[in-house]
């Protein structure tokens, strides 16, 4: 018997009552690692052009055609330059596949030192913040800050202050990622660390600032490196709260109105048209998740009941730098797609079973 086999059999309002905890964040699902795994794994999928390599990827998006796929390419460097790839390179940052994985569009070199986060908002523009941290190698000029594209990739607005960190209307200090809701209002996950901001910074459509919540810490409204942020089908605001092993969910003014732990330790968050979730789970090891796997858990956007599980094959418990996939977004098709900045992969995951 599956989940939901064993949920139509209980009462009505029994069930009502268990999906209300739920949803309300103070009963959660079991480890998602029990859960099927319908997907395959496409090798060689992503195929960037004139044999450049795949450095680390930074995030990942799908087109509102719900076919192609955009993804932050961070510039080719080595490990030993993690966090900082981009500092001497004009490679460009910012790439669209087709459904074959082939390189459609490219744009944004010269623009990050450390390109991290991407939204793709109902209008085609492409968000991209940089995260490098005030104690990674910076030039000033770049960093601390979340640039908006066209399609084409023409620079359409600039929020934050380039080259300079702060806590303020017009400073981050290592944006992780940002989000854009449907009446254009943008939301900034200003935070990759314990010890830059915690907080998520709201602005209009036009760029101007409109309020900030949260600070560093374990409490409801507070966060340890907010790693992702996204909003799903009613508007909520979701949160990688990642050091803190939860996800937590936000009306758009702020208020809090749910916490999640059933999806492992958070690096990504993404939604499809069909009402599920995406968390992607890189970091899930002895040392910061103890009895939990690295992979890409999928559930119930509304409900939060996970219900499939892929499992990162490679994945070393006992290895706490995380080298599975950060990001996970789906396809119209329902194709998966993983971000892998460690392994440098851009992974397709195709469903088998229905």
């Amino acid at each position: 018997m599956n989940n939901a086999d064993r949920l139509r059999t209980w009462a009505p309002e029994l069930l009502g009552a268990f999906l209300a905890a739920v949803a309300l964040g103070t009963v959660t699902t079991a480890r998602a690692q029990s859960f099927p795994n319908p997907y395959r794994n496409v090798d060689g999928w992503a195929k960037l052009p004139n044999g450049r390599v795949i450095g680390a990827v930074g995030d990942i998006d799908v087109d509102p055609d719900g076919v192609h796929v955009w993804a932050v390419i961070r510039c080719d460097a080595g490990p030993d330059r993690f966090g900082w790839e981009c500092l001497d390179s004009k490679l460009d940052v910012v790439v669209r596949f087709d459904a074959d994985g082939n390189t459609v569009k490219t744009f944004g070199g010269g623009e990050f030192i450390w390109p991290h986060g991407i939204d793709v908002d109902a209008d085609g523009n492409v968000w991209v913040a940089d995260a490098v941290s005030a104690e990674r190698a910076t030039d000033g000029k770049r960093g601390h800050q979340v640039i908006k594209f066209s399609p084409e990739g023409k620079v359409l607005m600039r929020l934050g202050t380039p080259g300079v960190p702060g806590n303020d209307a017009t400073h981050f200090n290592a944006p992780s990622d940002v989000v854009v809701a449907a009446n254009g209002d943008i939301f900034v996950a200003d935070g990759h660390g314990d010890t830059t901001n915690n907080r998520v910074v709201k602005f209009a459509k036009d760029g101007k600032f409109v309020k900030a919540w949260g600070r560093t810490g374990y409490g409801p409204g507070e966060f340890r490196t907010l790693h992702a942020i996204a909003i799903d089908a009613r508007g909520r605001v979701f949160v990688a709260d990642r050091s803190n092993n939860r996800i937590q969910i936000f009306d758009q003014d702020g208020n809090h109105l749910a916490t999640w732990t059933q999806f492992g330790k958070p690096s990504g968050i993404s939604f499809d048209e069909r009402g599920r979730i995406y968390v992607a789970d890189s970091e899930s090891d002895n040392v910061q998740n103890p009895g939990w796997e690295m992979g890409i858990r999928i559930g119930d956007a509304a409900t939060g009941w996970v219900s499939e599980f892929i499992l990162y094959p490679w994945g070393d418990p006992r290895d706490p730098a995380g080298n599975g996939a950060e990001f996970a977004a789906a396809d119209r098709a329902g194709n998966i797609y993983a971000g892998e900045p460690r392994p440098r992969k851009l992974t397709k995951y195709v469903r088998v079973r229905p």
